[in-house]
């Protein structure tokens, strides 16, 4: 039997137990799960090894990549940005990066960069994987290009260019890159250990990648052609770039964040308390609520399901019900790690873990620790 390490307040021991049935089922390499109520931390475990092929153990200072769970940070920072009137979530990109506009793009808003409804979920001209790391040309060519469906008018998952666009976005406003940003005005005040943009002197204690059975967009590969595989396969995208030194420094801020579960439950519980942490005001109730603002229903073109969009987060619903509370927003990475903001209870649910699933946000065993979770608290 794994051996589970950390704290758990006694109220979820059925998540703790939950935890380590996923390790004895064989479901786990090494993995983290951290709740946060009213921004303190309740529960903190972690369990299993972050590299199989040496046995080395996950411990307290392990970090991972949690793909796209990082877009949960980059929100954060758009969202602060215009809780403090920097910029506004219903004025025209083009406002802050006017070479935006060109191609019919003058109305595409913040908003609908958040949302996911801004109709740039790929580019258009042949992508490398070197090209990924030059993130300003990057973003200079979806600034370029026409949008690929009428802005605002229907969700397509930007699982990639998300993060070029809104990281655009805050360098226009503030003058630093979104991953200097999110570190001065949320890492380094809560002491969060999550990074967009991982320097080498943290190399020695991130997990070791265990990949899904494909790359990014596998479902898009009998169709060449299709808009999903237009969003996901240029390049194409394997997991195994997690590894790769210049993955891991550049800032993506819609994929490639380093972090574990307790980094990512004391951030976001931000968003679950209120604006408030630690006595220190980040965001008005105002500025969170504005997540709640519904921008998008129906399929997502991209990832073919039915999603429900708020600012830069899902929000909870029939086509994804995350908590019995209505006020509840997510969003998960590539191959399992998720995090759950309820507003209602004041929580924040994080996980994070280096062996893959094959979807491309969260999978199952995330959703046994969320019901466990919640067993917990109505017995």
């Amino acid at each position: 039997m794994t051996t589970i390490h950390g704290t758990c307040d006694e109220s979820y021991t059925p998540l703790r137990d939950a935890f380590a049935a996923n390790f004895d089922r064989g479901l786990e390499s090494g993995a983290a799960v951290a709740v946060a109520v009213e921004g303190e931390l309740v529960v903190d475990l972690w369990g299993g090894v972050a590299d199989a092929a040496t046995g080395a153990p996950w411990v307290e200072d392990t970090i991972v990549c949690v793909w796209s769970s990082t877009k949960t940070m980059a929100a954060l920072c758009v969202l602060t940005l215009a809780d403090e009137g920097r910029l506004d979530l219903h004025e025209p990109v083009a406002t802050y990066w006017p070479e935006f506009a060109a191609n019919g793009k003058a109305g595409i808003e913040v908003r609908h960069v958040l949302a996911h409804t801004a109709g740039l979920p790929g580019w258009d001209a042949p992508m490398t994987i070197d090209d990924l790391f030059d993130t300003r040309a990057a973003a200079d060519a979806l600034a370029a290009q026409a949008p690929w469906w009428e802005p605002g008018t229907a969700a397509g998952y930007h699982a990639i260019t998300q993060g070029y666009l809104l990281g655009e976005l805050v360098r226009r406003v503030t003058g630093s890159t979104l991953g200097t940003y999110f570190r001065e005005t949320f890492a380094q005040p809560l002491g969060a250990d999550f990074h967009i943009g991982t320097g080498p002197e943290h190399d020695h204690r991130i997990a070791t990648i265990e990949p899904p059975s494909g790359p990014l967009g596998t479902s898009a590969l009998t169709d060449d052609g299709s808009l999903p595989a237009r969003a996901l396969r240029n390049p194409v995208v394997e997991a195994t770039i997690a590894a790769n030194p210049d993955y891991r420094r550049v800032e993506l801020p819609a994929s490639n964040g380093h972090g574990n579960a307790r980094a990512m439950a004391i951030v976001q519980s931000v968003i679950s308390n209120g604006g408030t942490v630690g006595g220190h005001r980040f965001l008005s109730p105002a500025g969170v609520e504005a997540i709640f603002e519904v921008q998008a229903t129906g399929l997502d073109l991209v990832q073919q399901a039915p999603t429900r969009l708020g600012m830069g987060f899902g929000l909870n619903g029939p086509e994804l019900p995350i908590s019995p509370n209505p006020r509840a927003c997510f969003w998960g990475g590539w191959g399992g790690s998720v995090i759950i903001n309820d507003l209602d209870s004041r929580t924040t649910f994080a996980y994070a873990m280096n062996r893959m699933g094959d979807g491309l946000t969260t999978d199952f065993r995330a959703v046994s620790l969320v019901l466990a979770m919640h067993q917990g608290l109505t017995v």
